[in-house]
């Protein structure tokens, strides 16, 4: 079959536990090769927030992207989403490049950027319209989203008047409102609670056994455990590390997530 101009074919894992549509080329549907984004600053010369960044994430898999601040998570984030170009290297979004591909992408951002004299009804309403959505898709992927993400009681408020909590709802349902096969989420369950949180996490699950391929940035250690099937840790705008947590505790030493990653970035012991 053909989707988002890629054409797919259905595949059985390695396990033989489930069937997943993988395009027909076997390309990753996220892809960053040798990504470079160099700012200059007066003051501080040129600084190099993403360098030689390579990385892809394949159908049914969920990466997570882990680094300290200014580490260069977010630009790696943006320059994948098209938001911004690469100073050197490209990325690709399903084999194509991501200003061809944004009917394909979920993107959420860490600042939500969500307009504050709109209610979540007519955000929701408004990105589905441009994605595309008929009528009647709009209506049902709006009441799914507004009930799994408990946003009944506050549909209609406008967004000024929301908690924190609740405006990383609306973001979150706003990325996922077109049913994308790419996800690129920047801390997805930031100033959520815990039974909030544990939503999230579980559209994501869903998500990748759909065969979606997910990248996901986090500073929760225990997040990124329970999610990711592989991670890849950045530190100033390098790879220092990528793999499995299983392949990264045996290039450690270490058991936990968290102690991994402070060996990896020069925080730990």
């Amino acid at each position: 079959m053909k989707l988002y101009g890629v054409c797919w074919r259905l595949a059985l894992l390695p396990s033989g536990a489930r069937w997943l549509w993988v395009n027909h080329y076997n390309l990753p549907v996220i892809e960053a090769r040798e990504l470079t984004k160099i700012f200059r600053d007066k003051k501080r010369g040129e600084l190099r927030a993403v360098d030689g960044v390579s990385f892809r994430v394949d159908p049914g898999e969920i990466v997570a992207l882990l680094g300290p601040n200014g580490a260069g998570k977010t630009t790696t984030m943006r320059l994948l989403a098209g938001l911004m170009s690469p100073d050197q290297g490209d990325c690709s979004l399903g084999g194509k490049p991501p200003s061809q591909a944004k009917d394909m992408l979920g993107f959420l951002p860490a600042d939500s950027g969500l307009y504050h004299r709109l209610t979540p009804r007519e955000v929701l309403r408004i990105f589905g319209s441009l994605s595309g959505l008929s009528r009647d898709d709009l209506i049902h992927r709006v009441d799914y989203l507004t009930e799994r993400l408990g946003m009944s009681g506050f549909m209609d408020t406008r967004i000024a008047k929301l908690s924190t909590g609740m405006r990383q709802r609306v973001a979150v349902a706003r990325c996922l409102i077109h049913d994308p096969r790419v996800l690129i989420m920047d801390e997805p369950t930031k100033g959520l609670d815990v039974e909030s949180s544990r939503t999230v996490e579980d559209i994501i699950l869903e998500m990748k056994n759909d065969a979606r391929a997910i990248l996901v940035s986090t500073h929760i250690m225990e997040e990124a455990e329970f999610l990711a099937d592989r991670v890849v840790v950045i530190a100033g705008g390098r790879i220092v590390a990528e793999g499995t947590i299983a392949d990264l505790k045996r290039r450690t030493g270490k058991e936990k997530l968290r102690e991994i990653y402070l060996a990896l970035v020069g925080g730990g012991k």
